[in-house]
């Protein structure tokens, strides 16, 4: 049985950032490590302390642009 912890740190930003950290661990196992765009996108968030649904929102937003930018020729 898998044991979930909830962080309870008084410092919810270094919460977000060592959860960040974990995940970018994973992703480079993955073979699909973030670029540096996206890691300062979420330095962002944690710097501001943005919301969840706020950063979905944003992320969201940017993979709609990109999808409409026409690939070159």
């Amino acid at each position: 049985m898998e044991r979930q912890t909830k962080i309870t740190d008084s410092n919810p930003g270094e919460a977000s950032r060592q959860r960040r950290l974990v995940a970018q661990h994973l992703q480079s196992i993955e073979d699909n490590p973030l670029d540096a765009e996206d890691i300062a996108m979420f330095e962002m968030f944690e710097r501001e302390s943005w919301p969840h649904d706020k950063r979905r929102a944003y992320i969201l937003e940017r993979a709609c642009a990109a999808s409409l930018v026409p690939a070159a020729e």
